[in-house]
């Protein structure tokens, strides 16, 4: 019998509704392995530490109460901070979530992987995957990680048919560079389980967390992008999908 371990949880956001189909409960989880430089919630960075332990039979039962707003298409996201640092913890829940008829999403950066993680995988309806850079020295440079292993689980998921929402946040003068997105726009076209692709502005509403925290915000002098830039990026991908979408 598989022992049930608490949750490290950030937060929770109920009837969300960019974080997966339809309307759904977004469980934000502490701890995660990157350090982005646009992070919007850097106070779910540390490991270990933060966030509130919690019983996974009390977000069960959360979930449970709001499934009747869920409708055919909603359910739970698991969303973070990176929710494979828990994949462990996370596997008990998924399967009585499962046992309940609630859909499943994990957001993740893609960067884990082990024997928790590929089974943490099985259990979820959909992963939206977060592929930040294509380019791995502006990859890097962004997030102190290379993309090696995002790219291998891309292509794991791609290998057993899960359905995936691509994820690409659009930072000018980082992440806006036109070779970089026909890059990344070829090299995932060839995977035939992508469910759709989403492009995520840049913006600084996490900014006053890193005051409060003490902590510099490195992208201080980073303007959001103009929404002629977003239609830019989204013509850019389009040549490669024809479901590319943007908040």
């Amino acid at each position: 019998m598989t022992e049930n371990y608490p949750i490290r949880v950030h937060s929770f956001e109920s009837m969300g509704t960019f974080d997966g189909p339809g309307l759904r409960l977004v469980v934000f989880l502490q701890g995660c392995n990157f350090k982005c430089l646009y992070c919007a919630n850097p106070d779910t960075i540390p490991i270990g530490s933060g966030g509130k332990l919690i019983p996974i039979e009390e977000i069960l039962r959360r979930a449970i109460s709001e499934k009747p707003f869920f409708g055919k298409r909603g359910g739970v996201t698991f969303s973070g901070g990176e929710p494979t640092v828990q994949a462990k913890e996370l596997i008990p829940l998924c399967r009585m979530l499962k046992a309940n008829g609630i859909h499943i999403c994990i957001d993740t950066n893609g960067s884990i992987s082990n024997d928790h993680v590929r089974e943490l995988i099985s259990l979820v309806d959909m992963v939206l995957l977060d592929c930040k850079e294509f380019d791995p020295i502006r990859h890097k440079a962004i997030t102190q990680r290379e993309n090696t292993q995002v790219l291998k689980t891309a292509e794991y998921l791609a290998s057993i048919g899960k359905p995936v929402r691509l994820r690409y946040v659009l930072v000018p003068g980082y992440t806006d560079f036109t070779e970089d997105l026909e890059a990344w726009g070829a090299h995932f076209s060839q995977y035939k389980n992508i469910d759709r692709v989403e492009i995520l502005p840049y913006h600084t509403y996490g900014k006053h967390k890193y005051e409060s925290m003490g902590s510099e915000y490195l992208l201080e002098a980073v303007r959001e992008p103009s929404p002629e830039e977003i239609d830019s990026a989204k013509a850019i991908l389009s040549k490669y999908f024809d479901n590319v979408w943007s908040q």
